[in-house]
């Protein structure tokens, strides 16, 4: 059996999550004694024995979907989004006063290109207003598109909010870089389990395990609850063109 937690699983963030998981454990009564921190994401995901894992909503809708099952959406409370939704966040230099327009015209930074936050929701709000980024730079991840763009390796990048605010509570991103505008809001990356498993017990102990959290564990983490969103909700969202049909990256 495994489980994962990894998508907002920053250092200092480990030993919450730890907790969290002990405590979905212990009302599940089943499942890995710890988290799984060394395996790839996708093997992770594709797992027959996974109890309990978050992915992004693209990789859902584009790979996932079909061959594991919904358990719930964590709910971020974050600002300007409805409960278990989040936007993302452009950000520039906070000396580089541009607006998006202009700083579409430099080079974008990205974490992949099956990312929602930080390719989808972006490209998808950029195509919008008739914009497209002169160049590309992968990055990996949104620290290192955030890393990107404060070191002046890139003009824009696109985080997710709750990342944003993570960096911004436990680095000097924050201070680096200013907001530009925000995405619209879409669901949150859900919870997953493995076809078979009990979804709604999984679920359930979610629920209690977030409620019995540690004021301060639950703070850390920003969990509010768990809300149900249809997978109709995910499958629903635009998927944008791949990297390589907008410019060349470098």
């Amino acid at each position: 059996m495994t489980a994962m937690l990894g998508m907002y699983d920053m250092p200092p963030l480990r030993a919450a999550n730890d907790r969290f998981w002990a405590l979905v454990r212990a009302e599940l009564g089943d499942g890995p004694e710890t988290l799984d921190r060394t395996r790839d994401v996708w093997a992770i995901w594709r797992d027959p024995e996974l109890v309990l894992a978050q992915t992004c909503g693209m990789p859902y809708r584009t790979r996932l979907h079909g061959h594991v099952q919904l358990v719930g959406t964590p709910d971020y409370g974050l600002p300007g989004c409805a409960p278990g939704h989040y936007r993302s966040v452009f950000v520039a230099r906070v000396d580089d006063r541009r607006d998006l327009t202009a700083l579409a015209g430099g080079t974008f930074a990205y974490n992949e290109a099956l990312s929602q936050s930080g390719w989808a929701a972006p490209v998808t709000h950029l195509q919008g207003a008739g914009l497209a980024p002169a160049a590309l730079l992968e990055s990996g991840a949104h620290a290192a598109s955030a890393a990107a763009v404060a070191e002046g390796r890139a003009d824009l990048a696109a985080l997710d909010a709750l990342t944003w605010t993570l960096l911004c509570e436990h680095t000097d991103l924050g201070a680096r870089l200013r907001e530009v505008t925000h995405t619209t809001p879409t669901p949150v990356l859900p919870y997953i389990t493995a076809p078979g498993r009990d979804a709604a017990a999984i679920a359930a102990a979610v629920r209690t395990a977030i409620a019995n959290l540690d004021r301060a564990d639950r703070a850390a983490l920003h969990l509010k609850g768990l809300v149900d969103i249809p997978a109709s909700a995910y499958l629903s969202v635009p998927n944008p063109p791949a990297p390589s049909a907008i410019c060349s990256a470098d």
